[in-house]
């Protein structure tokens, strides 16, 4: 029992590691600067240029409960992003570290923000 306090910091640790490692790796894929994962409130503004969206958002990040809703459609449009869909969505979110590195490290590329809608085509 005495190594279960030992290893627990330490399993911790590495999934943060994986999780920094991974997000540098996402946002190297989007064309963004990877050691911007490492800045606060900078790798916010990043993400918002990844998903197309304002940077107002980051107010919408700090008012409670409102923050989990945006963080959760945040999540969203990073995956449609990549050309993923809402399982992955969920995926992202509910086993975070399984799913980030899948996207990090997987075949998925940056299709351009999924927050931004195109225009319509007319057709003659």
């Amino acid at each position: 029992m005495e190594y279960f306090w030992i290893f627990l910091p330490l399993f911790f640790w590495a999934i943060a590691v994986l999780m920094i490692v991974a997000g540098w790796k996402i946002f190297t894929k989007a064309g963004k600067p990877g050691w911007g994962i490492l800045i606060p409130i900078y790798n916010l503004i990043l993400m918002l240029e990844i998903i197309g969206k304002p940077m107002w958002w980051i107010l919408m990040f700090i008012i409670p409960g409102v923050n989990f809703v945006f963080m959760i459609w945040a999540t969203n449009l990073l995956s449609k992003s990549f050309g993923k869909d809402v399982g992955f969505t969920l995926g992202l979110i509910f086993l975070s570290f399984i799913f980030y590195p899948v996207l990090a490290f997987g075949s998925a590329t940056y299709q351009g923000p999924a927050g931004i809608v195109a225009a319509p085509v007319e057709r003659a």
